[in-house]
């Protein structure tokens, strides 16, 4: 028998039994909301009466027989009220108590997410029969429908509005009683700078730009480092200029602090080897990932970081040497860096987690050696400045001009669509590759 020709999976039984363990006991339905939505009942009437449940919920009216009732005929779902009393009755007879509500409600759950993947494979034969894109993208979007519907983050063409409300009230209510890095997001380990940003927030993509030598993939390195200690989260580091043994150096050079010169020649004294053992074994405790594919497209750290349990961080250095996933028919690289960026900000949301790339400033900063950078230095395309949530500069004194301002560094915060923008002074130590807050002595972490 053809599949297309079988009966889509669902429990006729198991869906009635849901909507009879509410109209019994309502209390049930802050446990069933958790696991179900209104689009996972199968039949139409099901739905339309889960739905009502949903509405009286947070208008705060009871569940009974005789609102629902009222309710569905009101609203179209029943022409008369004999035909809504007899199946609301139906219902409630059908089960004689709420106690295995949850289990009721995981198994319409499953059989929802066996419609999707038919529904899936569906759409995955279609693309793959059709041969209408590259062979790179049908395998992605293949692995793309089947990943959402694993992580129980399914995308529908509409979603209604008291999904949204309910989701929201719940974010609301954990946020009430969070604290930390739950309630704002991803602490950066620099107090200062942390009171501005409030916290890196979920799918944010967060531009750090400067001039060549002034820091940026160092300051990236620190704040992937701080948050894989203190979040215990994964971190993934995409590094498109350092191998894997340059970037780790580094990463050892600024946590031991053991000048990044004897890292390169060996030439280490016996406080630097006691240093770099404690170090070492700080780090091999945290989670961080790093791959130093050079030609790496947004297709392709999307495929990897798909698997990375308990992900947490994505740090990309830099942006201006990734390549779009096609080439674009009028050669414009500034059009290409707009693919890009729009690119990563989708990555970042799908992912649900703050995405950090370096970015490089087009050549009018150096010129202009007295000037802060702005927005509008961002090299190659205004689309970065737009698709980007946060956008920090890094500025210091590096023609040394003031001897008084050698090791401190401007860190501005020039967009924020979640905090405050503003500038900190940080300070810098280049032979450690190491940023830390001016008031902090190093000998003091």
């Amino acid at each position: 028998m053809d599949i297309l020709q079988k009966k889509m999976p669902y429990s006729l039984d198991a869906e009635q039994s849901v909507l009879g363990s509410i109209i019994i006991d309502p209390e049930c339905f802050d446990d069933i909301a958790q696991i179900i939505k209104v689009d996972d009942f199968y039949l139409e009437i099901h739905r339309e009466i889960y739905g009502t449940m949903y509405d009286f919920k947070f208008q705060s009216k009871p569940i009974d027989v005789i609102t629902l009732v009222n309710s569905l005929v009101s609203n179209g779902v029943y022409e008369d009220e004999a035909a809504a009393r007899s199946y609301i009755k139906l219902l409630v007879d059908i089960i004689p108590s709420s106690a295995n509500a949850k289990d009721y409600a995981k198994i319409v759950y499953d059989k929802s997410i066996l419609r999707r993947l038919i529904e899936a494979s569906d759409a995955i034969q279609k693309d793959a029969y059709s041969e209408g894109d590259d062979v790179e993208n049908i395998v992605d979007l293949a692995e793309q429908r089947v990943f959402e519907i694993a992580q129980k983050n399914e995308k529908r063409d509409f979603v209604h509005i008291r999904d949204v409300i309910h989701q929201t009230y719940n974010r609301l209510s954990e946020l009430q009683e969070a604290e930390g890095d739950e309630a704002t997001g991803l602490k950066t380990g620099f107090g200062d700078l942390d009171n501005v940003l409030v916290g890196l927030g979920k799918g944010s993509l967060v531009i750090v730009g400067a001039r060549p030598g002034v820091g940026k993939t160092s300051f990236c390195l620190n704040l992937a480092t701080n948050i894989a200690k203190k979040s215990k989260k994964s971190v993934c580091i995409f590094s498109l200029e350092m191998s894997n043994e340059q970037l780790v150096s580094r990463i050892i050079s600024s946590e031991a602090t053991i000048e990044a010169n004897k890292l390169r020649t060996g030439k280490l004294e016996p406080r630097d080897w006691d240093n770099m053992a404690n170090a070492v074994s700080a780090l091999s405790e945290t989670n961080i990932y790093i791959d130093d594919t050079t030609d790496v497209s947004i297709t392709g750290m999307k495929a990897k970081l798909r698997r990375v349990k308990n992900l947490g961080l994505v740090v990309i250095d830099y942006l201006q040497l990734m390549e779009s996933e096609k080439s674009r028919k009028d050669g414009s690289r500034v059009n290409e860096i707009a693919d890009i960026s729009r690119g990563l900000k989708k990555l970042a949301m799908e992912l649900d987690v703050p995405l950090i790339t370096c970015s490089q400033l087009s050549r009018g900063t150096e010129k202009e050696k007295e000037r802060q950078p702005m927005l509008s230095d961002l090299r190659d395309s205004g689309s970065i400045e737009q698709d980007a949530d946060m956008v920090i500069f890094l500025s210091r004194d590096y023609y040394g001009k003031d001897p008084d301002k050698a090791n401190q560094v401007d860190v501005i915060v020039a967009k924020n669509r979640h905090g405050g923008l503003g500038t900190v002074k940080m300070a810098w130590y280049g032979q450690y590759t190491k940023f830390s807050s001016l008031e902090t002595n190093l000998s003091e972490e």
